[in-house]
């Protein structure tokens, strides 16, 4: 009895896997650079190279073709927000009182002008957005309240929630 192999060609929408999933391109050496580049991104290239077990001018090739893909999006220091006296984190759902495109841009310009601001996301469900904002304590959290998130254009309704506990606030991304 013979058999024959069947060779599988590659479809459209094999392709289009490969692209939404940009991660699965990556090898374990690209992905282990991520992972020590995301622990400590200061560290020098050979001492990156040898933790990935690759020459320096291999690990820089691959680091910079990293960036070139978008993947690295920058390189920053993170600064402990208590050290810096901001040491409250205020989560915030805000409603709008129309959906229309404008007052959401609107309301979007404006909100990246919060001082303290770390984040903001347009969600689905009860509230319009979600914003962190980080402030020194209750005090500061309630003037900046009454000086500029009361004056948020298109606001109908703003909720604040004061974290008591940071259980998880991280940077890396799973690999």
């Amino acid at each position: 009895m013979s058999t024959t192999k069947v060779r599988r060609t590659a479809t459209a929408s094999d392709d289009a896997a490969v692209q939404t999933d940009p991660l699965q391109a990556l090898d374990r050496i690209d992905r282990a650079i991520l992972r020590q580049l995301q622990t400590d991104a200061s560290i020098s290239n050979v001492a990156l190279a040898a933790k990935v077990k690759l020459s320096a001018p291999a690990c820089l090739r691959r680091v910079e073709r990293l960036r070139e893909s978008g993947l690295i999006r920058g390189v920053v220091a993170l600064i402990d927000p208590k050290a810096a006296g901001a040491g409250m984190l205020v989560i915030i759902g805000v409603v709008l009182d129309r959906s229309t495109p404008e007052s959401f841009a609107e309301f979007e310009k404006a909100a990246q002008k919060v001082s303290g601001c770390m984040e903001c996301h347009v969600v689905t469900g009860e509230f319009d957005y979600f914003m962190t904002i980080r402030t020194r304590d209750s005090d500061s959290f309630n003037r900046l309240h009454a000086e500029q998130l009361l004056y948020l254009p298109g606001v109908r309704q703003i909720r604040s929630f004061m974290v008591l506990k940071e259980i998880l606030s991280t940077t890396k991304f799973p690999l």
